[in-house]
């Protein structure tokens, strides 16, 4: 209604031009007929002006009424409060420029491709400080603890960045693919590191059918599907290397679910896998082929499990199977072989305990073994053994409201010390861990959905060859913004 006044001007200037050409004024008569213009314009806004001062006072004395009115004795089930009236066109404005913004800021999420699908941007923004008594493998996120002095230092190079991206529909099926990389590289291994700064963590491409799901993707294996809870450790998963088989390793699969009754359902799900090489932290390899890839033959994983309640989030209970043919550079063959068992079980709502646990050989590919896969037996220079291994880990959660939790977990990975001594008594030397245990305790709180904090402590017990023993404590604080 502010605008009403324009009317007349519009009008006056259409008629101008409708009316036929006649003798051209004088500026006196223009001059004039200007100023009655003007005069009606003024007018008319004054008329305006006052309809609007009557509707505001006929809205002042509706709402007075409504507030004097007595309320009634019992209220009806059909009132609904209602929002209060906007009264000003500030009101309106301001309510207008607030849902301009908010679309904006939808606009802003989408990215577009060449192909035209969506494609989500994610990340976590980490910051972390750390305390390590004494000397460990990697200052930033240990594993495994050193003879030496300490380091206390802080860090941004867990920062993740990620895509999620919706693809076409392919044979009844929707396609989805999504990927992970950081800037934890350090010029070791594929799985631990690689050369430069940017590493590629996790990749997944895969279509999904009602119940089925076929895969190709760079993950840990399906041995372990849980993972302990830390915001501190990001780059290599907690407990890794003592109990966790974490290591990302290529492979292609199919997952199916078969439904059982209620929210219940069996899970069964098979892949062929390509397994790396172990490498000490910070150590370098010219070996530009596995011994998996060497041997000429895909590794197999098989996980078979009982699930209910939400994914992710209800319990679950499962059992897995390894098997992978090797061969060494010097052409000496061995097979590496595991079998595990996983459980998340629910507490009540707000506790919950997670394990993973294994029994094999040769896993060093996978995280276990002390960085050791084979070793040649005591007396022989042309066989090589898989180095056999069992452990595990188990984590307590605790959470007593939606943004605060509590976890608590411990890890021991434990090669056999019968193969250790055959290896020492032989013609090589070990260059492994005997023995690498882990225990954590940290607290998380996300003030927001997009803000997190966490503070964590952790302590490492690494046994070597002739029962050498290394301890470290290590403090972390970390802050993370999710985007």
């Amino acid at each position: 209604m502010k605008h009403a006044w324009t009317m007349p001007i519009l009008a006056t200037l259409v008629l101008g031009r409708m009316l036929p050409a006649q003798t051209p004024e004088t500026p006196e008569q223009r001059l004039k007929r200007l100023s009655t213009a003007v005069t009606q314009v003024q007018s008319q806004m004054k008329a305006y002006q006052q309809q609007l001062l009557e509707l505001q006072q006929q809205i002042d004395a509706l709402q007075k009424e409504l507030g004097n009115r007595p309320t009634e004795a019992v209220a009806s089930p059909s009132q609904v409060a209602q929002p209060p009236v906007a009264q000003t066109t500030e009101e309106i404005q301001e309510r207008q420029a607030i849902a301009e913004s908010q679309i904006a800021t939808h606009e802003q999420t989408k990215v577009e491709t060449e192909s035209k699908y969506p494609l989500r941007l994610t990340g976590l923004i980490l910051f972390n400080g750390f305390i390590n008594t004494h000397r460990v493998d990697d200052a930033i996120d240990p594993t495994y603890a050193l003879n030496g002095d300490g380091n206390t230092g802080f860090s941004v190079r867990q920062t993740i960045l990620g895509f999620d991206a919706t693809g076409p529909h392919l044979l009844g099926a929707t396609s989805h693919a999504d990927l992970r990389i950081d800037f934890f590289a350090n010029g070791s291994q594929q799985t631990y590191g690689a050369s430069g700064i940017l590493r590629l963590r996790t990749a997944h491409a895969s279509l999904v059918w009602d119940k089925t799901e076929a895969f190709f993707a760079q993950d840990r294996s399906l041995l372990a599907p849980n993972i302990p809870t830390s915001l501190v450790s990001t780059a290599q998963p907690n407990l890794s290397w003592s109990g966790d088989l974490w290591t990302w390793n290529p492979q292609i699969g199919v997952r199916q679910s078969i439904s059982l009754k209620s929210s219940q359902r069996l899970e069964i799900a098979g892949a062929f896998l390509d397994v790396q090489d172990p490498l000490l932290p910070n150590a370098t390899s010219t070996a530009t082929v596995t011994r998996a890839e060497r041997s000429r033959w895909p590794g197999l994983e098989g996980r078979i499990g009982y699930a209910a309640g939400q994914q992710d989030e209800g319990a679950a209970v499962g059992v897995g199977g390894y098997f992978s043919p090797h061969r060494t550079s010097e052409g000496y063959r061995f097979n590496a072989w595991a079998i595990s068992g996983d459980l998340r079980l629910p507490l009540g709502r707000r506790m919950q305990l997670t394990s993973n646990v294994y029994r094999g050989a040769g896993l060093g590919g996978l995280g276990g073994g002390g960085y050791v896969d084979y070793f040649y037996p005591t007396g022989t220079d042309d066989a090589a053994q898989a180095l056999n291994d069992v452990g595990g880990w188990a984590q307590f959660k605790f959470r007593p409201a939606e943004r605060l939790q509590f976890n608590a977990g411990y890890g021991i990975d434990n090669p056999f010390a019968a193969d250790i001594r055959s290896s020492l008594a032989g013609s090589t030397t070990y260059t492994g861990l005997s023995k690498n245990r882990g225990a954590f305790g940290n607290v998380i709180v996300s003030p927001s959905k997009y803000l997190e904090f966490s503070l964590e402590y952790r302590r490492l017990w690494t046994n070597y060859v002739n029962n050498v023993l290394r301890l470290s404590d290590a403090i972390g604080l970390a802050a993370g913004y999710r985007f």
